[in-house]
């Protein structure tokens, strides 16, 4: 998906063609079905050349009331920007009311139709009949266009009239929203990170502002840019918005007469915004301008900078990518230094990431030196601290990567029975705190220490049902990762961090939600991008498998890691030039760009990117 790399723009399946010419693809409404008896599908559709816009059939003379359903349907699948085609299905009145971008629902196969069961059969229509559409649900894309899994039954009514003047049958009562299958909808809808800054939290060494990515899906072949920038300037997703803040003020949006937005040959792009932003300062605008470059790059990688403009063409300020860069922090553009992991004496070694040797050097410090074996350990974001793990899971320490000094006494202690029950691998976000879950039976909790050295404070978490088996904090610090275990199934959860900050509350993870639902045992993950994660799991009736998430729960289209047995652990980072690396039955092993999986080291374990 555009959203993190492999994704890519998503391009599939477009529908059986009745003509095409010039990279335009007309869908014909027209396929014969009864108004009464079996259910019939809308079936998905065949893959059509990426570059080939699609667009509806309107309604033929004298069209029947099947053929009336099975085109509306089309329609929905189609390139229309504003839905006209669809429109002409409708009557007049309901298509004022008709509001297509409200919500999207996604089903498994093309929604089935039916006749209404309290309908006489047996009869022919003569001005009104009811269809139900049915399927099975896979996902909804809301208001916000943020994406959710979902499942179950889906069943909406449609009814039809007859003109009574004309004699044309057309839809007068239809849900909001639209509908079409899962392959229909991965060819019509891209994912998207909007960028928005964390609202509580800042780089501590530097002060500057974080950049969170917050997903949504556009329709992809409809002036994505455009849809993009409006969307970012409405604001964060519900989810988000608690933890998020937008440095547009509010109610800014495009002024009125742009008609879509398109780089120059320069790839800059002029973005003409309203009145509500004509008076922003320096800072702000350079915050604002950032916000719509790391959003505008992740959708068109080329777009160099971008310039506000507001009425009248008055310039507001100009941004490059360099500027960007500097001006908000963002994890996809932190290059790590280095690989760690601990060698077979249990010592923490590192090796350069951009090196393709595999002679890992002991780290500076008591880590590096052996003075405590380690189970598992994290390096700061800045790469200048290390918290480990003690070699039977009790104990948590945390030491600078400097020469000299000793690990000390731990920081966070566990009394589970045994090494399982105990401290999982710690994990560091960009503000600099430490994040561990204990994972004792008894008395399970998650800590978060300030800047890795302070008193472990316990993060309260409300909708928690099981117990944390693993625990990976995004860098942006407003995200958390969990690894969750209950009636012998790990899930893994996404949850909203909100530390209470000025209120004086403790911490809470809040509104966990699924970034997997088809995996009912997760092994490993790591963050693998700004909104996505690499996972090893093992779907029901399945096998043990590697591959990227959303965080959102969308599936991603473009190739999984190549296949790896064994696998214990697995590291990440959001840096896409950086390779994947695993703990494996062959010990330490790493995935270069375009390459096979590579032996590092045979008897190492615990492989970890900062953070």
């Amino acid at each position: 998906m555009g959203a993190d790399r492999e994704g890519g723009v998503r391009r599939r399946p477009g529908r059986a063609v009745a003509y095409a010419a010039c990279g335009v693809v007309l869908l014909a409404g027209c396929a014969s079905m009864p108004d009464s008896g079996d259910l019939r599908d809308v079936e998905s559709t065949p893959r059509q050349d990426t570059g080939v816009r699609v667009f509806a059939m309107p309604p033929a003379d004298d069209a029947q009331p099947g053929e009336i359903m099975q085109g509306f349907l089309e329609a929905l699948t189609s390139d229309d920007p504003q839905y006209d085609t669809a429109r002409k299905y409708l009557t007049a009145d309901a298509a004022r009311v008709w509001q297509p971008e409200q919500s999207a629902t996604v089903l498994a196969n093309g929604p089935s139709i039916v006749t209404d069961d309290h309908q006489p059969a047996g009869r022919e229509p003569t001005d009104s009949l009811t269809f139900v559409l049915t399927g099975n649900k896979v996902a909804t894309v809301d208001g916000q266009q943020a994406y959710a899994p979902a499942d179950g039954s889906y069943r909406n009514k449609v009814h039809l009239t007859k003109d009574a003047k004309s004699g044309q049958w057309r839809i007068d009562s239809l849900p909001q929203g639209v509908v079409m299958a899962k392959s229909d909808f991965q060819r019509n809808y891209t994912s998207v990170n909007k960028y928005y800054f964390a609202s509580t939290t800042t780089v501590r060494a530097t002060g500057q502002p974080i950049a969170v990515a917050d997903p949504v899906f556009v329709r992809g072949k409809v002036d994505p840019m455009t849809q993009v920038v409006r969307s970012l300037l409405s604001g964060p997703t519900s989810w988000l918005g608690p933890v998020v803040r937008s440095s547009f003020p509010t109610g800014t949006a495009l002024q009125k007469d742009v008609p879509g937005l398109t780089p120059d040959d320069q790839n800059r792009l002029t973005v003409p915004l309203n009145s509500k932003a004509a008076r922003v300062g320096a800072a702000k605008c350079t915050e604002m301008a950032t916000q719509l470059l790391f959003t505008l790059r992740n959708l068109t990688p080329t777009l160099e900078s971008v310039e506000l403009q507001g009425p009248g063409g008055h310039r507001l300020c100009d941004l490059t990518e360099e500027r960007a860069e500097s001006a908000a922090w963002h994890a996809s553009a932190q290059r790590p230094e280095y690989l760690y992991f601990l060698d077979g004496k249990h010592r923490l070694v590192r090796l350069p990431t951009g090196s393709a040797g595999t002679s890992a050097v002991p780290v500076p410090g008591p880590l590096g030196e052996g003075q405590r074996e380690l189970q598992s350990v994290a390096v700061s974001r800045d790469e200048h601290t290390v918290a480990g793990v003690g070699a039977d899971g009790r104990g948590l320490y945390v030491t600078s990567l400097a020469t000299g000094g000793s690990p000390g006494d731990a920081v966070v202690t566990s009394h589970g029975a045994t090494a399982t029950d105990r401290l999982t691998t710690p994990s560091w976000d960009a503000r600099g705190d430490l994040w561990v879950a204990d994972r004792d039976p008894r008395h399970p909790k998650l800590y978060v220490l300030d800047q890795g050295f302070g008193k472990p404070v316990e993060v309260t978490i409300p909708d928690l049902a099981g117990r944390i088996q693993d625990v990976r904090v995004a860098a942006d610090g407003v995200r958390v990762a969990l690894v969750v275990e209950k009636d012998d199934k790990q899930s893994l959860l996404l949850g909203r961090i909100e530390r209470g900050d000025r209120s004086g509350a403790r911490p809470a993870v809040v509104e966990l939600r699924s970034s997997a639902p088809d995996l009912e045992q997760v092994t490993a993950m790591s963050w693998a991008g700004d909104s996505r994660l690499v996972v090893v799991g093992l779907e029901q009736g399945g096998v043990h498998q590697m591959r990227y998430v959303q965080v959102d729960g969308s599936t991603l289209d473009g190739p999984a890691p190549a296949a790896l047995s064994g696998v214990k652990a697995i590291a990440a980072s959001e840096d896409e030039r950086v390779p994947l690396v695993a703990y494996s039955e062959d010990g330490i092993v790493r995935l270069p760009s375009g390459a096979q999986w590579q032996k590092v080291d045979k008897d190492g374990t615990a492989p970890v990117y900062p953070g």
